[in-house]
C-alpha cells in the first residue's frame, strides 16, 4: 500500500474513533492508574502588555504566512478549509476539515484586528460561511461531518457527525460573533450554536461519545479522560437550548502522569491535547475542582521538552533548541506519536506545531526552537503558509504540506501569546462565561 493510500485508511480510522484519537482509547495502550490531582498553584503565563513577543518579527510572519493558508485554502464561497495543502507542487485536492474551518474563521478575526485584510473583506468571507453552515452544509442535530467536500459540502470518506470537531468549528463561529458585533454575522452564529442538540449526544451518559454515522449510529468511543475535549465539554454545559448536565464535567478522568518526578494531568495522546482547548477558552488564573489547566499545561509542556531532550541519546537531532513531537505527518504517512509516555514509532521527526502551539506555556523555550528551524533550516521547513507539517534532518526528510489544523493551532496560539487577543474575544461571549461557572471555575 503506497503512502497516500495507507494514510487515507489512518484517516477513515481516525474518523471512525473521532477527530482526535486517545491510544487508550484505542486499546493500544493500557489507561493509567488515576489519582486525585492537586495542581493548584496560580501560573498566569506572558503578559501581552509587556511581553517581548509582542513584536517579534518571526511571529509576524509566521502569523502572516498562516493567515494566508486560511484565506486562500479556503472556497470563498462555501468557507470551508482544506485539510491539507501540497506546498510544493500543484495540489488541487477538494478534502475539507470541519476543524480546520473553525481555525479559519479565527484566523479571520485575526487577519482583520491585525490589518492582514480589510473588515469588508473578511466580513463577507465570514458570512458566506456561516450562510453556508446554516443553510446547505449536511449535519445531524447540528454536528458536523468531520470531512466534507471543500466546493460542496458533501460528506466524504463514510466520516463520522464528529463531537470535537464540531466543537473546534463552534469556538471559531463564537470568536467571528462576537469580534464582528454585526447582526447577521449575531444572528447567524447563535443559530447555528443554540441548534447543536447537546441533549442528543449525552441521552444515555454524561460521557459524551467521540461521534455517530447514519450506518451505525454512536461510535463506541468516549471522551472519558482528560484531552482537548474540553472546550466540547464546557460548549455543551454553556448552551442555553440544549444544555449538558452540570455532571458531565466531572464525569471525565484526571488521569496524573510523572515524569522524572515531575506530575501532571495527561492522557497516553499527542501534545496537542495540552493546546487545543487553550486556544480559545481562557484557564489562566482559575481553577475547577481538580486543577489550574493552565499550569498544568505549562508543565506538560516542560515535560515534553525533557522527554524529548532525553530522546536525544537515541535521536542525536534532538536538543534544547530543536525539540516537539505531536500528531503530523512523517516520511510514511500520518503518525499519532508523542509522549511521554512515549507513543508510535518515533524516529527523530520534528512536528514545528508541538512548539507553535506551545507558545503561551512556554515562550522563551518554544520560540528558540521556532527560531532554530527557520534559520538553520531555512526554505526547506519553510513555505508561503508557514512551516511544513514536520521534518527529520536524520534522514533528510521534509514534507511537502502543511495540515489546517496544525497551521491553526500556531497562529492562534502565536497570537494569545502575543496580544491574548482570542483569549479575550471569545471569553466575551455568555455562553463561555455560563459555562465556565458551571464547571464551577474560580478564579484565584
Amino acid at each position: 500500500m503506497d503512502t497516500r493510500n495507507a494514510r487515507r485508511e489512518l484517516l477513515k480510522q481516525i474518523a471512525r474513533y473521532g477527530g482526535c484519537i486517545s491510544l487508550a482509547s484505542l486499546g493500544i495502550l493500557p489507561a493509567p492508574a488515576t489519582f486525585k490531582s492537586e495542581i493548584a498553584s496560580p501560573v498566569l503565563g506572558p503578559d501581552p502588555t509587556s511581553s517581548s513577543l509582542r513584536n517579534d518579527p518571526l511571529l509576524e510572519e509566521l502569523e502572516r504566512a498562516n493567515f494566508r493558508f486560511f484565506w486562500e485554502q479556503a472556497n470563498p464561497e462555501t468557507g470551508l478549509v482544506r485539510d491539507r495543502f501540497n506546498v510544493r507542487q500543484p495540489d488541487k485536492s477538494e478534502i475539507a476539515n470541519i476543524a480546520a474551518t473553525g481555525f479559519g474563521l479565527t484566523a479571520l478575526c485575526i487577519g482583520e484586528n491585525r490589518h492582514y485584510i480589510s473588515r469588508s473583506e473578511s466580513q463577507r468571507r465570514v458570512l458566506d460561511t456561516l450562510r453556508f453552515l446554516w443553510k446547505k452544509l449536511p449535519h445531524h442535530r447540528g454536528f458536523f461531518y468531520h470531512w466534507a467536500n471543500v466546493n460542496t459540502g458533501q460528506r466524504i470518506w463514510d466520516s463520522e457527525v464528529s463531537s470535537v470537531d464540531t466543537a473546534i468549528l463552534l469556538c471559531g463561529i463564537l470568536t467571528c460573533r462576537q469580534h464582528f458585533a454585526q447582526p447577521e454575522i449575531y444572528k447567524l452564529a447563535t443559530a447555528i450554536y443554540n441548534r447543536v442538540d447537546w441533549d442528543w449526544l449525552s441521552e444515555d451518559t454524561p460521557v459524551l461519545p467521540h461521534g455517530w454515522t447514519p450506518e451505525s449510529g454512536f461510535l463506541q468511543y468516549r471522551w472519558d479522560d482528560y484531552s482537548e475535549m474540553m472546550m466540547m465539554y464546557l460548549l455543551g454545559l454553556g448552551s442555553d437550548t440544549h444544555p449538558l448536565p452540570a455532571k458531565a464535567w466531572n464525569s471525565w478522568k484526571r488521569s496524573t502522569f510523572e515524569y522524572n518526578g515531575i506530575r501532571y494531568i495527561g492522557s497516553f495522546a499527542p501534545l496537542f491535547i495540552h493546546q487545543y482547548s487553550q486556544a480559545w477558552f481562557d484557564f489562566r488564573g482559575k481553577r475547577d475542582r481538580f486543577a489550574d489547566y493552565f499550569r498544568n499545561s505549562i508543565i506538560a509542556t516542560d515535560v515534553h521538552r525533557r522527554f524529548c531532550l532525553d530522546l536525544g541519546k537515541q535521536f542525536h537531532d534532538y536538543s534544547d533548541d530543536l525539540w516537539g513531537i505531536t500528531a503530523s505527518d512523517s516520511k510514511n504517512g500520518y503518525v499519532i506519536w508523542g509522549g511521554p509516555p512515549s507513543a508510535g514509532p518515533i524516529d527523530g521527526t520534528v512536528v514545528p506545531c508541538a512548539a507553535g502551539g506551545s507558545l503561551p506555556f512556554q515562550p522563551e523555550a518554544t520560540m528558540r526552537v521556532l527560531r532554530n528551524i527557520k534559520d538553520r533550516y531555512g526554505q526547506k521547513t519553510w513555505s508561503d503558509y508557514g512551516f511544513v507539517d514536520a521534518f527529520n534532518p536524520l534522514t533528510n526528510w521534509y514534507d511537502t504540506d502543511v495540515i489546517g489544523i496544525d497551521v491553526g493551532i500556531s497562529m492562534v496560539m502565536a497570537e494569545n501569546a502575543r496580544t491574548a487577543f482570542v483569549w479575550d474575544t471569545f471569553m466575551k461571549n455568555p455562553e463561555a462565561k455560563r459555562a465556565m461557572d458551571r464547571a464551577g471555575f474560580k478564579n484565584y
